[in-house]
């Protein structure tokens, strides 16, 4: 039995006939570029890289509770240093072009969980736990984190939402 399979030359036709019309996106990302993403304004974990974004997905490490200096926001302080784990996590997403919103899962790291800790958690970073549409997401306790004193690592899978323009703007553009 044969299966006939498409001409090559429809291929290419098909894929022009898709292509967006230049001046209507704004950022197309190359699906196959890599880019590590370590911003100078956070202090990093030895051996770890913030953020890697491949395409329009951004895979962002464990954030922590170390200021810009390296320092330990909230010695023994749940709550503050979910606060300080979450902003270095908004900046890390912000340098990779996602917000709060484009996070997907979720991955919490809690040094002695309690079922108790997730209303703090929660608490100190309300643009990650919407009531409507939260992410994915998995709280897991641990014995210790990488660096003596911290309590709490979140980590998160972002997509970054494509910026095509919606189509009605695209009409009310003027050509050049």
């Amino acid at each position: 039995m044969r299966v006939a399979l498409p001409s090559l030359c429809a291929i290419p036709l098909f894929a022009a006939c898709v292509a967006p019309t230049p001046g209507n996106v704004r950022q197309v990302p190359d699906p196959v570029s890599t880019r590590y993403i370590n911003p100078g304004t956070l202090a990093a974990l030895p051996g770890f890289t913030h953020a890697v974004r491949i395409g329009s997905t951004l895979y962002v490490s464990g954030e922590v509770a170390l200021d810009s200096t390296g320092r330990l926001v909230g010695p023994g302080d749940l709550r503050a240093q979910a606060a300080q784990a979450f902003a270095n996590l908004a900046t890390v997403l912000r340098i990779g072009g996602a917000t709060p919103a484009d996070v997907a899962k979720l991955t919490i790291y809690v040094v002695n969980y309690s079922p108790k800790n997730l209303d703090a958690i929660r608490e100190a970073a309300p643009d990650f736990f919407p009531q409507r549409n939260p992410p994915a997401g998995t709280v897991i306790g641990v014995q210790a984190l990488p660096q003596e004193g911290l309590l709490i690592a979140v980590d998160a899978t972002a997509v970054v939402r494509a910026m095509i323009l919606p189509r009605d703007q695209r009409l009310q553009e003027k050509p050049y």
